[in-house]
């Protein structure tokens, strides 16, 4: 079973590597990871243990950048068509471009049908609609994701159950109006369902650690392009509005009411199908802003514990400064997600990554004085709802980001390989998953629904 282990981290650390060049799109990794898999198979037959067959299996697919160059010569328009609209049907696609686009554009209506439904059905119970907002939305984008890789009956019972069960949770429990369960539940509850698109997204191969880091690499690439549309959405709505009303006509009620409703989940749908069509190009820049933002996280983060230390007393803090510093780890936190996913997981150390160990390391220490804070409040004022679900979080991203700094301090120092680092955000990542289904499912009752 090791040795299992040990083969399939070698392959997940290969498809990474092969991923990052250009021209050598998913489904060609996939086909070629087929193939290294089939020559390791008939290797392992002949007597071969698994190292040396994985070698050797490499050795016959040959030099890596041999294979790049060879896929540049042959697909030398790849990188230009990934800049059309509807590629052509040689991208390796299980179904047309345009049958595929039709079924995201049936998708994306879809989800802005069930959420206009949704306003509809709960009409002035706005917390009602928040509860539930995400229920009505990432089953369009399961759908798309599990219909783009075939998912099977298992995968769509690992989703489907769960689904059932959360959805029951959010509109059978007794919800004290405006209470604080309520809206840890509904802060809480898109963390369970992003982990059910997880499961579409690596349809059958949840233990693969690259599969997982894939889809945190589709993560933040969809966080781009929703941001994208968004933007260029907001001003085409923006225009279009200033000229009804020049015009003497009132879109607002449109606009709120219709417009909104289909374009803000509908969005989400065309962004995860733009990630799948064009594979690579938004991840070209990732290394670019990474570069960017990393630096300049550091100077926000040291500016954050200079002001923590110099805000006096841990108990008189404030309470919405406490959230506002959860929300700043959290963006460190994807921050280094993203990094990591776009980097090679075979190149040498380089500034960045020692760039990286030093945001992690003041994210560590202002997440260390946070801690401080919230147990020194609970020992004050004593526990809550909002206190326990926070102080959890951070002990959460306290390991998680303690273990990070250790992993990437070994890199640098040549005693481990970045796969290790890799792998740790991969494996760790469901556990942020499970706390907020805790929240969502076991805090309500345990608090009594306040």
């Amino acid at each position: 079973m090791a040795h299992d282990d040990e083969l399939e981290a070698q392959i997940d650390r290969w498809r990474g590597y092969v991923h990052r060049r250009q021209v050598i799109s998913s489904a060609d990794v996939d086909e070629l990871e087929d193939h290294l898999r089939g020559q390791v198979s008939d290797l392992r037959a002949t007597g071969l243990d698994d190292d040396e067959a994985f070698l050797v299996a490499i050795k016959r697919l040959g030099n890596l950048d041999a294979v790049s160059r060879e896929y540049a010569r042959e697909h030398s328009d790849r990188l230009w068509k990934q800049l059309a609209l509807v590629p052509d049907d040689s991208s390796g696609s299980p179904a047309p471009r345009w049958r595929e686009l039709a079924v995201v554009l049936a998708l994306a209506v879809g989800a802005g049908v069930a959420v206009r439904a949704g306003i509809a059905w709960f009409g002035d119970d706005e917390l009602a609609l928040a509860r539930n907002i995400g229920l009505l939305v990432v089953p369009f984008l399961a759908a798309y994701l599990g219909w783009k890789r075939q998912a099977g009956l298992r995968t769509v019972a690992a989703i489907a159950v769960p689904f059932v069960a959360l959805s029951v949770v959010l509109n059978v429990y007794p919800f004290v109006p405006e209470g604080s369960t309520e809206v840890l539940a509904i802060i809480h509850t898109p963390v369970v369902l992003w982990l059910l698109v997880g499961l579409a997204y690596v349809a059958g191969s949840w233990r693969s650690d690259g599969r997982r880091m894939d889809f945190v690499r589709f993560t933040g690439e969809l966080a781009i392009y929703y941001t994208l549309l968004a933007l260029g959405g907001g001003v085409l709505l923006g225009l279009t509005a200033g000229v009804l009303q020049l015009v003497g006509v009132d879109p607002e009620p449109v606009i709120t009411g219709w417009v909104m409703p289909f374009a803000v989940p509908g969005a989400l749908v065309v962004a995860a199908w733009l990630v799948e069509a064009k594979q690579d190009v938004v991840e070209n820049i990732a290394p670019v802003l990474t570069r960017i933002f990393t630096p300049l996280t550091i100077v926000m983060l040291v500016a954050v514990l200079a002001a923590l230390i110099a805000s006096g007393g841990l108990v008189e803090v404030d309470r919405d400064l406490l959230i506002l510093m959860d929300a700043i780890l959290v963006l460190v936190l994807a921050l280094l997600l993203y990094s990591i996913s776009a980097r090679d997981p075979l190149a040498p150390p380089a500034l960045a990554d020692w760039l990286q160990l030093v945001m992690v390391g003041a994210a560590l220490a202002v997440d260390a004085v946070m801690l401080t804070a919230m147990l020194t409040r609970i020992a004050e004022f004593g526990t809550s709802p909002n206190k326990v679900a926070a102080l959890g979080l951070n002990l959460l991203l306290l390991v998680h980001l303690g273990v990070s700094a250790w992993r990437t301090a070994r890199f640098l120092r040549g005693r481990g390989v970045f796969s290790e680092l890799e792998r740790w955000q991969t494996r760790y990542l469901p556990v942020y998953a499970a706390w907020a289904a805790v929240v969502v499912i076991v805090f309500p009752p345990l608090f009594d629904f306040a």
